[in-house]
């Protein structure tokens, strides 16, 4: 039996009692998937040790505890008396053995310097408050939300029932700060670098900043520095403010942003302002495309609205149909002497779009995908959105449109996980389609598998985008770190792009100097080609390695990344062999949340 010893404080080492914890029904079918399979595996000896080689019984069992740990049926419906808080320190414990402590100097200073998540900004991000009944899927998405915020590692409710009241039940949230400051750095070469240092968690109260110094040996300001300032969940209502500045040899301007996202599904409203205005800038807000000019004079205004409203279907499954409206107002005023196509791209223009979305968001915790032993939250559901609207643009009025569909599950019979989309968007006046595009594809996430003492998963990623009448400053790339790793090329280009990813990732169970390791190997396929031609015979690059990456969840340092890479085809301007050291931040998952209505982005 548990006893806690005043807020915010309990005993060291915490134990679950069964009753709490309950097998859903995922669970037993991925049970018994595993079960036939070890019956077949078994009929002969070949096939019974590769079975045995391959599927170790520990990792699914550690996962089905996983599984167990966030369902809270038993004590549903009962009243939650209070909620109490066991912060534990960065170093050392771990929500698994909260009894650990720090062995080293390095990771006790670390402790000492560490401020830690103060009790009021813990509190302002519950969902549940004391004297609500228990509701076992929104306790889990409580969790979830804290384990979404950059400063927080980890993040568990513990039930407490009462030995007197068998309806009513304390919880215990037990959350895992990360060291909130890092430092980052990037060299480009000998022509230009960056280097940053923020805080993820400043003074306890969960504000962020940072600062970043960026130069160039031939472009002015030969020094330059961008800074931001964010704070999240302003008073508990889930607003957002975000602040920054910027003059570097990159742009000169400033952004602010105000938004109340629909983090919750059952949020009823959602609203957003944001503006951007830039002196000069080589890129638009939002796109990750640099242009080899600077723009002038750029100023950019959003705003937007959404009304959310609960669905049931006839298996009360819960849905969600949102209402969303936005007016996006861009000013231009360059110096540079544009003609054509280059003309219409940089103009003004002003976007009424009103957009309709079907979605179903749910979650299911698991490890070892993105991140290094922590529980990582997978979407599961769809997202039906269609956006329509008046472009008043330079040239004169159009209509737009798009419709999005994506959808993500677990295959019905074993725990691997498939993303799929696709989309059709455009603008049209007179009958005529003008910047149009099509573009599906598909995001596959294996089970996790046991080689010893190896844990493993395999990626595969496929995206196709075609454009249709696009203008001539509008072309398709390969980016430095999407589509072909470290492949980046200024010389080859095209309106259509197809691409086809895979890696194979090895967690190790060894870690260096509390950095846990996993080594991966990889092989990319890429293909540009031009409008209204048979994209499988146009031209084919490609690139094939291995490498590693270093990363510590107690930190908010991006992972380290070593990579070895050979390209077999390649443009003049990227090399057969490519080696690279730098940092990487975490991939993160695709969403089902709705939001504003905006434009699919042609990149």
């Amino acid at each position: 039996m548990l006893t806690i010893l005043g807020m915010g404080y309990a005993p060291a080492q915490l134990s679950l009692p069964d009753s709490t914890r309950l097998i859903n029904a995922r669970d037993e079918k991925i049970t018994n998937f595993y079960d036939t399979l070890k019956v077949r595996a078994a009929r002969k000896n070949f096939t019974r040790i590769l079975y045995d080689f391959v599927v170790k019984d520990e990792p699914r069992n550690r996962d089905q505890k996983l599984h167990r740990e966030n369902s809270y049926t038993d004590a549903e419906g009962k009243l939650i008396r209070e909620i109490r808080f066991l912060r534990l320190d960065v170093f050392g414990p771990s929500l698994q053995d909260t009894s650990r402590k720090a062995k080293s100097w390095i990771e006790r200073t670390g402790n000492i310097l560490h401020t830690r998540s103060d009790l009021h900004n813990l509190r302002k991000n519950l969902i549940i408050k004391p004297g609500d009944t228990l509701n076992s899927e929104l306790l889990y998405e409580n969790e979830r939300l804290f384990r979404t915020l950059p400063r927080i590692r980890d993040a568990r409710f513990i039930l407490l029932p009462d030995s007197l009241n068998p309806d009513i039940v304390d919880l215990l949230l037990i959350t895992q700060d990360r060291f909130s400051i890092g430092v980052s750095g990037v060299l480009n070469g000998t022509s230009s670098a960056k280097a940053e240092i923020y805080n993820r968690n400043l003074f306890g109260v969960g504000h962020e900043a940072s600062f970043r110094f960026v130069g160039h040996m031939n472009r002015q300001p030969y020094i330059g520095f961008e800074s931001f300032y964010n704070i999240n969940n302003i008073n508990g209502k889930f607003l957002n403010f975000s602040a920054g500045y910027s003059n570097t040899y990159l742009n000169e301007g400033t952004l602010t942003l105000f938004e109340k996202p629909l983090v919750l599904k059952t949020d009823q409203f959602a609203y957003g302002i944001s503006g951007y205005s830039y002196k000069r800038t080589n890129r638009l807000p939002g796109l990750k495309k640099q242009f080899p000019y600077d723009i002038p004079n750029y100023s950019q205004l959003n705003v937007w609205g959404a009304r959310n409203i609960q669905l049931k279907d006839r298996n009360d499954r819960e849905t969600q149909l949102t209402f969303a409206s936005g007016l996006q107002i861009r000013n231009v005023k360059y110096d540079h002497h544009f003609t054509g196509d280059t003309a219409i791209y940089f103009s003004d223009n002003k976007q009424y779009l009103f957009g309709i979305t079907w979605s179903q968001r749910n979650y299911i915790p698991d490890r070892l995908i993105y991140g290094y032993g922590i529980t990582e939250d997978i979407p599961m559901g769809f997202k039906y959105e269609m956006v329509a609207g008046l472009d008043n643009h330079v040239t004169g009025k159009r209509i737009y449109t798009h419709v999005f569909l994506s959808n993500g599950n677990f295959f019905r019979n074993a725990p691997d996980h498939l993303y799929m989309y696709g989309s059709y968007s455009g603008y049209f006046r007179n009958a005529r389609q003008q910047q149009g595009m099509i573009e599906f594809g598909m995001n596959f996430i294996s089970r996790l598998y046991a080689i010893g003492n190896v844990r493993s998963r395999h990626f595969v990623r496929f995206d196709y985008t075609r454009g249709i009448n696009r203008l001539d400053p509008e072309e398709l790339m390969f980016e430095k770190n999407d589509f072909i790793r470290g492949f980046s090329s200024d010389r080859i280009s095209g309106k259509q792009r197809l691409s086809l990813n895979l890696e194979s990732v090895f967690f190790q169970k060894k870690d260096f100097y509390r950095f846990n390791i996993a080594f991966f190997t990889f092989g990319d396929l890429g293909i540009l080609g031009v409008e209204g031609r048979n994209i499988m015979k146009e031209n084919y690059y490609g690139g094939f390695g291995a490498g590693l990456r270093l990363h510590n969840e107690s930190l908010v340092l991006k992972t380290i990344l070593v990579r070895l890479a050979v390209y077999p085809r390649h443009p003049n301007d990227v090399g057969l062999l490519g080696m690279l050291v730098t940092e990487q931040t975490k991939q993160t998952f695709y969403n089902f949340q709705p939001g504003p209505p905006e434009p699919r982005r042609y990149e």
